[in-house]
């Protein structure tokens, strides 16, 4: 694709960096065949390639975007399908959140928009503030029908039946292995999830110990940033990322990290990244460092000796979250480590479209989102699986949101077929989290 940006334009980093990213683009369109928002809407302007057009247009005339504009690159779920269907490799990850973030800058939403924002910003990435608006929204939903707006609703569906205990294993301490030492990790315990399912860290550490990890919960850190990030709020996510990187360099410099462990990949996509977030910023060196040891859950378990399991006889269906399968290109892992634990695993029609939870996006697009909901529950039932099994808290929210089938982290399954406890989700449930450091 042809560009026209000045010299002056090109100095700020970020609009050099969309420069070369629309130069990759060859028009081909090759995108629109896997973009979950196009197939859902049927408008050019809602596929990657009429986004890139808009997104162009906005950056090099340096203009003051437009609703259209906004509209669009709002719809977009950052699902990344089209990053692993395009064959010219346009980054557009890159593209698509330095735009959100020239949008956030210049554009003046409306106060309603702005305000919804400023609450999710100061709510999701703090557990205990999340666990507040919990309780908050289970006691308005009987009121539901009277809200109009379908994003506070989505707010008020949002709110799980039970509210876990605060799980004393998140906070900042050191696990010994329980067989040989392989591997010093620090877990990344995350934010929306510590008040939304504490089982899934719980049984990430006692698996990993099991497996011979000696796991750290780093002091310091925590959200990821990812959350406002994708809002455009470049300020407060750097904020956080900062954080987690000052927190793991400590690690890495003290004792040393083989590993940063993340079960959660859309947070894991953003660790990822932090070396081209922070390029040219004094955190440069240590955010690629960081950035480096950033592992999914699956891809140390990999490396580590799993033990092979007999045939449990079940069947699970295995959710692909776009975040790990696009975002971080890991597609087979998580379905070796099911199989080699005994379970039989199948996947959905169409795996590569996305469920429609995208971090914020089931609350700011809620009506785009029920729709893709709907068709990916429908595809994994379809499958007559005995359990649904992701890698990716807000996945599994979403699609248990509107399921009956059990929903629950592959980690958990694992934990289970190499001595942990049975996952709460499949029945058994004990309210008292234990203490893991016993």
């Amino acid at each position: 694709m042809k560009t026209e940006f000045t010299e002056a334009q090109l100095k700020d980093p970020g609009t050099a960096r969309a420069n070369e990213i629309l130069r990759a683009c060859v028009h081909c369109g090759f995108c629109t065949a896997t973009c979950p928002t196009y197939q859902v809407l049927g408008d050019e302007l809602d596929s990657p390639r009429g986004r890139i057009y808009l997104i162009k247009d906005m950056l090099e005339n340096a203009k003051v975007p437009d609703d259209k504009t906004v509209k669009h690159v709002d719809r977009c779920l950052s699902c990344l399908a089209c990053m692993t269907t395009c064959p010219s490799g346009v980054h557009y990850m890159h593209l698509v959140d330095h735009a959100r973030a020239y949008i956030e800058e210049n554009y003046t939403r409306p106060w309603h928009d702005r305000a919804l924002r400023w609450l999710l910003a100061r709510i999701l990435p703090y557990p205990g503030r999340f666990r507040l608006a919990l309780l908050g929204a289970k006691i308005a939903k009987p009121f539901r029908g009277m809200i109009p707006d379908a994003r506070l609703r989505a707010m008020l569906d949002m709110a799980p039946k039970t509210i876990p205990p605060v799980s004393r294993n998140d906070s900042p301490q050191s696990f010994a292995p329980k067989a040989e030492k392989k591997m010093r990790v620090a877990l990344m315990t995350g934010c929306a999830q510590k008040a939304l399912n504490t089982d899934i860290n719980d049984a990430t550490i006692r698996l990993l110990r099991r497996l011979g990890c000696e796991v750290v919960v780093a002091r310091g850190a925590g959200c990821c940033g990812a959350l406002t990030h994708h809002m455009g709020k470049s300020d407060e996510s750097h904020a956080s990322a900062a954080r987690n990187i000052r927190a793991w360099t400590e690690e890495i410099d003290g004792e040393g990290l083989d590993a940063i462990v993340i079960n959660t990949s859309g947070c894991g996509t953003t660790v990822k990244d932090y070396g081209h977030m922070f390029a040219g910023d004094p955190l440069a060196g240590d955010a690629a460092r960081v950035a480096g040891l950033a592992m999914d859950v699956s891809e140390v378990l990999m490396k580590l000796d799993l033990p092979e399991g007999g045939d449990r006889g079940l069947t699970v269906a295995y959710h692909a979250a776009c975040s790990l399968q696009h975002g971080q290109q890991i597609k087979t892992h998580p379905k070796t480590l099911l199989k080699r634990a005994g379970f039989t695993v199948v996947e959905p029609a169409d795996s590569h479209l996305c469920c429609g939870s995208a971090g914020t996006y089931n609350l700011m697009q809620p009506e785009i989102s029920a729709q893709l909901k709907t068709r990916k529950i429908r595809t994994l039932e379809a499958r007559s699986p005995d359990i649904i099994a992701a890698g990716n808290i807000g996945c599994m929210m979403q699609i248990g949101s509107g399921t009956g089938v059990p929903v629950v982290h592959t980690v958990e399954l694992l934990d289970w077929a190499t001595g942990g406890p049975q996952p709460p989700a499949l029945g058994a449930h004990d309210p008292a989290i234990p203490d893991l450091r016993a």
